[in-house]
């Protein structure tokens, strides 16, 4: 028997649900194992650690983003089910926002910050 498109859009939806907390464990072990060779020496050791996991996370939330537009769009196309993928989407956006914000410093749409060094006269 061959298997229909709700269950091919499904099984793809859940490998990228997969992916995306391999990713975040990834990530994870990266740095842990990152701060454990040399950023607990470093003074910047534990921010290192913070920034490393943050990129984890951000990576892994948009391969969860991704598979949950998938699934919803291509199998459960209802009103009810839009509006739930909008809700996580949602949440899932201020979660990146706010880690962004945590890990840049400043807000996605802000300019980078550049240092001013003293001009010499």
């Amino acid at each position: 028997m061959m298997p229909t498109f709700k269950d091919v859009v499904e099984t793809v939806g859940m490998t990228i649900d997969a992916a995306g907390v391999v990713v975040i464990l990834v990530g994870l072990i990266v740095a842990v194992t990152r701060y454990a060779m040399l950023g607990w020496r470093s003074p910047n050791g534990y921010r290192q650690l913070r920034l490393d996991l943050g990129r984890g996370i951000l990576l892994g939330l948009e391969f969860l983003v991704a598979a949950d537009i998938i699934r919803t769009v291509a199998v459960t196309p209802t009103l009810q089910g839009v509006l739930i993928l909008g809700l996580i989407v949602l949440i899932r956006t201020f979660l990146s926002m706010a880690l962004e914000v945590e890990l840049e410093g400043r807000w996605p749409w802000q300019a980078k910050k550049t240092e001013v060094t003293p001009q010499a006269e």
